[in-house]
């Protein structure tokens, strides 16, 4: 039995893995101080997944705890993320205080979910799983017309045929006209000893000299976080 069934979430008590304060590692937001409100739970098991770890960890929080948690550090910009927090019917209600309470608020979803049921103040910044992922035929394409030009789309690419993939989509679906940005990055893997980065996966040259031949609207990106940390920390 998981966690979240043994935890019975409402939408007034959500599982909640951590919650903490660092510096925003993805988007148009990186580089900004922000809290971070990681959900327990994902219905997605992607190839490359990062946070294995809040599947099933996690304890339960009321509404109430998770929006004073988050403004004790004060810090106006607020992500609401996962594992997949719009799995949880307490997430809305999350999303909807921290923005009463003067936060910027980012959804970080993996597009598997309704965006909808967010607050309209907050900004979506949403996953559209590539092959390489093993879970994009999940993705509930219903979403693109749910986004708005405030939201952001982004992409994790693990090879040349998911970029081949992603530029068909970008440029098929406008998905540059549609969001404010339309984010690239690589799957991240460290090297192993003597490797340069990249060896065992997409290499950010070549992904940056993709962009650039093929002229696509999009922005580059890394996982600043795990520049300034360790790949492995939590918390971060």
């Amino acid at each position: 039995m998981s966690a979240l069934e043994t935890a019975a979430p409402s939408a007034e008590r959500a599982m909640v893995n951590e919650v903490f304060f660092s510096i925003q590692g993805e988007s148009t937001w990186a580089g900004r101080p922000c809290v971070f409100l990681r959900f327990t739970g994902c219905h997605l098991r992607c190839a490359y997944c990062d946070t294995a770890y809040a599947f099933y960890e996690g304890r339960r929080w009321s509404v109430d705890e998770l929006v004073a948690e988050a403004g004790r550090h004060g810090c106006d910009l607020a992500q609401v993320t996962g594992g997949e927090p719009l799995l949880q019917p307490a997430a809305p209600n999350v999303i909807e205080r921290l923005c009463d309470a003067g936060h910027t608020v980012l959804v970080e979803t993996s597009g598997a979910c309704d965006v909808s049921v967010c607050d309209p103040r907050a900004v979506r910044v949403m996953d559209i799983k590539t092959p390489s992922s093993g879970e994009a035929e999940r993705t509930d394409w219903a979403n693109l017309d749910r986004l708005r030009p405030c939201d952001e789309i982004k992409l994790v690419l693990g090879d040349a045929a998911d970029y081949r993939w992603a530029r068909g989509l970008i440029l098929e679906q406008r998905l540059a006209e549609r969001v404010r940005a339309v984010l690239v990055s690589p799957v991240f893997e460290r090297p192993a000893d003597g490797e340069v980065a990249g060896a065992r996966g997409l290499a950010l040259r070549d992904l940056a000299d993709w962009v650039l031949a093929d002229r696509l609207p999009v922005k580059i990106q890394t996982q600043l976080h795990k520049q300034i940390w360790h790949p492995d920390a939590r918390g971060v």
